[in-house]
């Protein structure tokens, strides 16, 4: 594994890493399967990607994202809480949606960033004695960490709790008096606008925008998620909850990556790209089990052998 590809792979982990953090607030912490996701993703890249084309401000361009990314779980809310459909119905409604407005704004299907001037550019000629190489992994490491420290910070606030509570025990909080429907609200718009924010970040690094670099979003986001808690096992708070996102994002995006590189020895291909994050999906998701059993036969083995003496 080159030095190179390491890098690239910290550089993704951490761009993916704040949408796995969104991910991670509506299906750990809200309990709400959305897939919206699929669609905020590429809203926010095809936000990004028209105001920088247009010779826009990218840091602008960003704050537009976030919003657009607000707006669309706020519609995904809307649908769920004030028209009473599933969770799953309201965000597939509004993923689908979301392709023919991401249509609409990019005015076709890919939109190219070469040349343009993006918030990588823009650090670069504020720090002219460091290379992009060099600026790079670390913009995005202070930002994933900027954006885990405030959601740390806000799931520690009264409605942050609130929001938590609703993902353990809807009906308990509700008879606290507190309204689940707003708690929803506020807990998908959040989510959705760090989607966003990282759809709107890795259109900036990868140079371009697609209508269909969603697809496959909410299934990178729940591998990041599953690896990370089976890795990470000291979950006795948020922080450290969201820091195993942090860290399943990067090795999700390192072994995608070398699976890529290297997978043609094991018959994979370039457009491979889905199954092989299936197949950490169900890798992630089976190894708690067979941790289990493995600890099992171990702790059966060690007693009948202390039964023997």
């Amino acid at each position: 594994m080159t030095w190179s590809l390491l890098l690239h792979a910290l550089e993704q982990g951490f761009v993916f890493g704040i949408m796995a953090l969104g991910v991670y607030l509506t299906f750990q912490v809200l309990n709400f399967p959305d897939l919206t996701v699929d669609g905020s993703f590429p809203l926010g890249a095809a936000i990004t990607a028209k105001i920088i084309f247009a010779g826009g401000d990218p840091f602008l361009a960003i704050i537009w994202a976030i919003v657009g990314g607000i707006l669309a779980g706020g519609l995904t809310a809307f649908f769920h809480t004030r028209l009473k459909f599933t969770n799953l119905l309201s965000g597939i409604l509004t993923m689908t949606l979301l392709y023919s407005v991401n249509l609409r704004i990019m005015g076709r299907s890919n939109i190219p960033l070469l040349g343009k001037v993006t918030i990588l550019n823009v650090i670069r000629t504020w720090l002219p004695q460091f290379t992009l190489d060099q600026l790079t992994p670390i913009l995005f490491l202070l930002v994933v960490l900027l954006v885990k420290f405030l959601l740390d910070y806000f799931l520690a606030t009264e409605i942050g709790m609130a929001i938590r509570a609703t993902g353990d025990n809807e009906q308990m909080i509700r008879s606290l008096g507190v309204d689940t429907r707003i708690t929803k609200i506020i807990g998908l718009c959040l989510s959705n606008g760090l989607v966003a924010l990282s759809g709107s970040l890795f259109a900036q690094y990868s140079g371009f925008a697609d209508v269909g670099m969603g697809i496959g979003t909410i299934v990178a986001g729940l591998a990041s998620v599953i690896i990370g808690r089976s890795i990470v096992r000291n979950m006795g708070n948020i922080g450290w909850m969201t820091i195993s996102v942090i860290v399943g994002s990067i090795i999700y995006r390192t072994t995608v990556m070398i699976a890529l590189r290297y997978g043609y020895r094991l018959g994979f291909q370039p457009g491979d790209l889905k199954l092989i994050s299936v197949i950490l999906v169900v890798m992630a998701l089976t190894f708690p089990l067979f941790r289990g059993r493995i600890k099992a036969i171990i702790t059966s083995n060690g007693a009948n052998g202390t039964e023997g003496k």
